[in-house]
């Protein structure tokens, strides 16, 4: 099959004067020049430092923890928060039970001899590293569930210990034997599954007739999920375990020709628009940092849920007990090309290198789709494809998706995400900010510690005296950081150019990289005298063509170093070295956004600096632009449905639905979407919350 492929050939676009300069008048723009910022920094307040109606509340919440406890000899106690210094620690790829370990846990349950308390009774459930500078010393953070039946087995004299024992908010919880959760998402399925197997299920439009269902007399539903992506992936499974006939349909290539595609792009500037670090088998998470770490509850049965499962398809147990879970691109790979073999052994059919081009529609519901082979522009092949719902799983970078369901009606609406750069500095250099003293200890990812990496965030208030006023507030935050990693490009088409950060598992890189981002709003848009649902992807090509121009074409990135971003000045060659493969150009990045934009970045990089002493520095570079934070769409659905409220029978789900921030929140919303669509065609009894829970935060979560 040929493909796409396009070579970046700066005449085209570019013009032929030695010295480019941007099209477009920043002068002329209506933007208020900040003179001033405040920056604010929120923390969460402890101890004394509560307001009273706070430890009112922590009371309350206290004596109802006391309340719920029946039976304390029976059951798991959590035990959260147990320090253990790096000196008594075997490190950070040991997630056993240490002495270490055994002491912090004897001093919780007040019991005299450590030594004594059988490792058996106790599993290590969260495994983090804490090396604040309030700190004393560095040290790793555990928590442990403690199995009473098993300690008072082993260990009959903890019986007192374990009776007086105590519920603490946040330090010490009583799980009852029907709280302790779950296997993967196919034991989820298989135990929720109906017991009459001979009730057919409900159909509504099979072959398009909407009261009779095709295909050779099959009572299966047919299902398509279009985007091979997380959200995608769960959902797929979900149908297929509950026994619909389901259709994987991803306009990119499976990992093994999406790898000799990104390889193309790295090594010989070659562009697969179809294929690339944005789209194929994975989604755009695949060629990233493969970050699991999520804001909706690391410790939730859902969340465990996708964990599990990714386990199963041959992730490392160690995601179950990370801090801060990581898989990186080479783990991701085998994992994913392990998910769509069982995906395929359990009926579904996938359909890589295929793109969605359009809806069927009838009586203002779906009825199947119009797809033709994603390496064919002018869609000479499209096919029309029948069937009972569409799961719409794409993910933030399919702006044809987004304009064809915008010319079908499909409701959409703007959402805010951010814009901003990518600095990396050396790791050796953030090794030491973080660490100290005990950056020797991170030798390259396979030292004691973990490779050092940060997460900073201010508010910035565009009126000074005003802060009430929460319109006046824009977040400058890290986003993405990848320790030990690269810089790589995510464009999808020649003329734009943006870029993102990834790692592989072991972080040995010697460049660590983060986005430093601002948040937007229709309020930024409408300043470019962009409106309607797809202003956000308008402001985002207006970006990334700029960063185009400004690095010469043929994918260089244009850079500048954070003190000369700060100075407004133009940075000097030499410039520090880059983990970018494709070439850099030193450029004005002080001129790339509006003033506000720029403002808020050197604001907030002076703050950062004061967070991180050495953030600015000489060998930090900036790189542009990154733009593709999150969906800057969103497709409006059913809260408890996950249908469109605009389409019978499509089901927007995942990160280019605007409902999810990264691989993990992004499996959980494809999994309640596979739920929810089973529930529609009667594939199981209950309710989808008593079988998987509740959905949290959906369209608030961020990586």
């Amino acid at each position: 099959m040929s493909l796409s492929q396009t070579n970046f050939l700066s005449s085209s676009f570019l013009s032929s004067s030695h010295e480019l300069r941007i099209p477009y008048s920043r002068a002329s723009l209506p933007y208020p020049r900040l003179q001033t910022h405040r920056i604010l920094c929120a923390a969460k307040r402890t101890g004394r430092r509560r307001y009273p109606s706070e430890r009112k509340k922590l009371r309350t919440e206290q004596k109802g923890a006391v309340a719920k406890v029946k039976n304390k000899l029976e059951g798991v106690w959590r035990l959260s928060k147990l320090g253990v210094p790096v000196g008594d620690d075997p490190g950070k790829d040991f997630l056993g039970i240490s002495q270490g370990l055994l002491q912090a846990i004897a001093k919780v349950i007040e019991f005299p001899v450590a030594s004594m308390l059988p490792e058996e009774a106790f599993s290590v459930v969260r495994k983090s590293f804490d090396a604040r500078k309030i700190l004393k010393e560095a040290k790793f953070v555990y928590t442990v569930d403690l199995d009473v039946d098993t300690l008072l087995e082993l260990e009959p004299r903890a019986h007192d210990f374990i009776f007086r024992l105590e519920p603490k908010i946040g330090l010490v919880e009583h799980l009852p034997p029907e709280k302790i959760v779950s296997g993967d998402l196919i034991s989820v399925v298989n135990d929720c599954k109906r017991s009459d197997e001979n009730k057919e299920p409900l159909i509504i439009n099979g072959t398009g007739d909407p009261h009779q269902h095709g295909g050779g007399g099959s009572s299966k539903p047919k299902i398509a999920v279009v985007g091979g992506g997380p959200s995608g992936l769960f959902a797929a499974l979900v149908l297929a375990e509950f026994g619909a006939d389901v259709t994987l349909i991803e306009r990119g290539q499976a990992v093994e020709e999406r790898g000799r595609d990104i390889g193309a792009l790295v090594v010989r500037k070659i562009l697969d628009m179809e294929s690339n670090f944005c789209f194929g088998e994975g989604g755009a998470g695949t060629w990233s940092d493969g970050k699991l770490v999520t804001r909706i509850g690391k410790n939730s049965a859902t969340v465990l849920a996708v964990l599990k499962t990714l386990v199963r398809f041959g992730a490392p147990d160690n995601i179950l007990v990370n801090g801060k879970p990581h898989l990186g691109t080479d783990k991701l790979i085998p994992l994913l090309r392990n998910f769509r073999h069982y995906l395929q052994s359990a009926g579904v059919n996938i359909k890589f290198g295929t793109r969605v081009d359009d809806l069927l529609v009838e009586d203002s519901r779906v009825v199947g789709v119009r797809v033709s082979d994603s390496s064919d522009p002018l869609q000479s092949s499209s096919e029309n494809l029948k069937f009972d719902a569409v799961v719409l799983a794409v993910g933030h970078s399919a702006r044809d998706t987004y304009e064809m369901l915008l010319s079908r009606n499909v409701e959409l609406t703007p959402k805010d995400f951010a814009v901003g750069l990518r600095v990396e500095h050396p790791q050796e250099l953030i090794n030491s900010i973080q660490y100290s003293d005990l950056a020797s200890e991170v030798r390259k990812g396979r030292g004691k510690v973990p490779v050092a990496d940060y997460k900073v965030v201010q508010y910035v208030n565009e009126k000074e005296d005003d802060l009430s006023q929460s319109s006046s507030k824009r977040s400058c935050y890290s986003f993405c950081m990848c320790p030990g990693g690269q810089v790589v490009l995510t464009s999808t088409n020649p003329t734009e150019l943006c870029i993102n950060g990834m790692s592989f598992s072991r972080r040995s890189s010697k460049w660590a990289n983060a986005a430093l981002v601002v948040t937007v709003s229709a309020k930024d848009f409408d300043l470019h005298n962009l409106q309607g649902p797809l202003a956000g992807i308008e402001f985002q090509r207006e970006f990334e063509r700029r960063a185009a121009i400004m690095g010469g074409g043929n994918f260089t990135v244009p850079v500048q170093r954070v003190t000369d971003f700060l100075q407004n000045k133009l940075s000097e060659t030499p410039l520090p070295p880059s983990s970018y493969r494709l070439g850099v150009k030193s450029a004005n990045l002080h001129e790339l956004f509006p003033a506000h934009i720029t403002d808020s970045l050197r604001q907030s990089i002076s703050m950062f600096d004061k967070e991180l002493p050495g953030f600015i520095s000489e060998e930090a570079l900036l790189h542009g632009v990154e733009t593709r934070t999150s969906s800057p769409v969103r497709i409006p659905r059913n809260n408890e449905t996950y249908e469109s409220t605009s389409l019978k029978g499509l089901y927007p789900v995942g990160e280019g639905a605007g409902y999810a921030g990264g691989i993990v929140s992004a499996a959980v919303d494809g999994m309640f979407s596979g739920f929810a669509v089973a529930k529609s065609f009667d594939l199981f009894d209950g309710t989808i919350e008593s079988v998987i829970g509740k959905a949290q935060g959906a369209g608030l979560v961020k990586y």
